[in-house]
């Protein structure tokens, strides 16, 4: 459960109840990591059934309602509240509901939803209404959701499902499994995640590259189509073949030899395949282009790897 190499791990204890269990802190900023105890017991309580199903999702993402011309373009009546619907992913709950782009969430299991998306929790006080979702409910459960469309009052019914991690474009987790990656002539090649944004630390919201964290809290309204990851060159490694790429990092590839790329597997097919002797790679950022010497990656392929003591220049899975 350790966050990082200097973390640790210890509980949280309050008026002689645990309250949580510390994964991180940070002397300097006074900022602290911990799982509190209610997702605890949720996970607990889901880990004695017979089928583990893991935390629910809804499906569909909001932005606050605090401003008055955006209330007055969704057409919302009576006290303002509650959350814009700017997107939803198709096959999920939301979806499944009936809930539609534009709609304005105003409540959910019958607790009534603020304009910053808040609702009163017993234990934590004002706190997202996504709480109500990820760790008071859970899979298969059914929750009555109010909203408004078009200014009119409508109740629906969300039934709970757990989003598997595969599912997603940018995976929000990744255990048991070592990271893949990719390395071309001292170019190294990863497929985005979260937990690879939070390498930048507690604070990676902040301090990660900020068009990778876009991404990751974008990625349903970026890749609706779903069913691909996003490759990206992490860092470069010195050496003959990356003469003049040495400051290249955090670039999305979109594609080698002119093949798009959705995946590692997708980028190590289409490495195989040269066009007049060279390795085009286009990204999404500048400089656009990168060119490699096929024929001088493959004959330094070797010593690079023996150079850096990598144990293999790639892992697809």
């Amino acid at each position: 459960m350790q966050y990082r190499d200097n973390s640790y791990t210890v509980p949280l204890v309050k008026n002689n109840k645990l309250a949580g269990l510390l994964l991180r802190f940070d002397p300097r900023t006074q900022v602290l990591d911990a799982i509190p105890a209610p997702l605890i017991a949720h996970f607990l309580k889901d880990a004695e059934t017979q089928h583990y199903r893991g935390f629910p999702s809804a499906g569909f993402s909001f932005f606050p309602t605090r401003d008055p011309q955006l209330r007055s373009f969704a057409g919302q009546t009576g006290k303002p509240a509650g959350v814009y619907v700017t997107s939803i992913e198709p096959d999920m709950p939301a979806a499944k509901a009936g809930l539609k782009v534009g709609d304005i969430v105003i409540g959910l299991g019958g607790n009534t939803i603020d304009q910053n998306g808040n609702y009163v929790d017993p234990l934590y006080g004002k706190i997202e209404f996504t709480n109500l979702i990820t760790a008071r409910a859970f899979a298969g459960d059914t929750m009555p959701i109010q909203i408004q469309r078009d200014g009119k009052a409508m109740q629906l019914n969300l039934e709970l499902d757990h989003r598997a991690v595969d599912d997603y474009v940018i995976p929000p987790y990744n255990f048991d499994r070592p990271p893949l990656y990719y390395v071309l002539g001292g170019l190294v090649f990863q497929e985005l995640s979260r937990q690879y944004l939070r390498e930048w630390g507690g604070n990676w919201l902040k301090d990660a590259p900020q068009r990778f964290v876009y991404k990751d809290r974008f990625q349903s309204e970026l890749y609706p189509e779903g069913n691909r990851r996003v490759v990206v060159l992490t860092q470069v490694l010195p050496a003959n073949s990356t003469i003049g790429y040495d400051e290249l990092a955090y670039l999305t590839v979109n594609k080698i030899n002119g093949k798009e790329v959705k995946s590692l597997a997708d980028l190590a097919e289409a490495v195989k395949q040269p066009l007049d002797g060279f390795i085009k790679i286009e990204t999404e950022e500048d400089p656009k282009q990168i060119e490699l010497d096929s024929t001088q990656i493959a004959g330094e392929a070797e010593a690079l790897q023996q150079n850096y003591g990598l144990p293999s220049l790639q892992r697809l899975k």
